[in-house]
């Protein structure tokens, strides 16, 4: 007793069968999403310990805002020291600028003194290799290849006359 096969109609006639449609869960259908990426435990506490303290902050904000409200005299006291703290923060500000602006006097020298030089020194280099190419070009290139041309035809007039040679023995 043997088993056969069921046919089928691609088993019949040698046709290949259909490829049936993609489901939406076929590899072929779905779209390469990366993966949201886990915080580590770390990363988690780190996160946690922030979004606590910016809370905290906040509500001290609020706090404070409200005791300023009923104390109109320790309010006024805040306040001077607010404007002391804001003028020390202008002085360090304008410090800063003061250092920055001499960065920038020492960039604009160092692009002036050393960058300028290799950069001409560069040009000049440039300079010198298109002039030794020139060079080369008209006196080795050119004549090497007048020599190649009056060669090959000396070679044409040679093979002609030897055409001719053949052509004058047979007669």
């Amino acid at each position: 007793m043997s088993v056969e096969p069921p046919k089928t109609e691609s088993s019949t006639n040698g046709a290949v069968p259909p490829v049936p449609p993609p489901t939406p869960d076929s590899p072929s259908t779905r779209v390469a999403t990366p993966e949201p990426e886990s915080l580590t435990p770390q990363q988690r506490a780190y996160l946690i310990g922030g979004v606590i303290v910016a809370i905290l902050i906040f509500i001290g904000l609020i706090v404070f805002a409200v005791f300023l409200v009923n104390n109109p005299a320790q309010a006024s006291v805040w306040r001077d020291v607010f404007i002391i703290f804001m003028a020390l923060e202008m002085i360090v500000i304008g410090a800063a600028l003061v250092v920055l602006m001499i960065q920038l006097a020492a960039l604009t020298n160092l692009l002036k003194n050393e960058v300028k030089p290799i950069l001409e020194a560069t040009q000049e280099t440039v300079n010198t290799v298109r002039g030794t190419t020139i060079f080369v070009s008209e006196n080795l290139a050119e004549p090497i290849m007048k020599l190649n041309s009056y060669v090959a035809g000396l070679s044409k007039i040679v093979e002609t006359l030897s055409a001719l040679g053949g052509i004058f023995r047979r007669m």
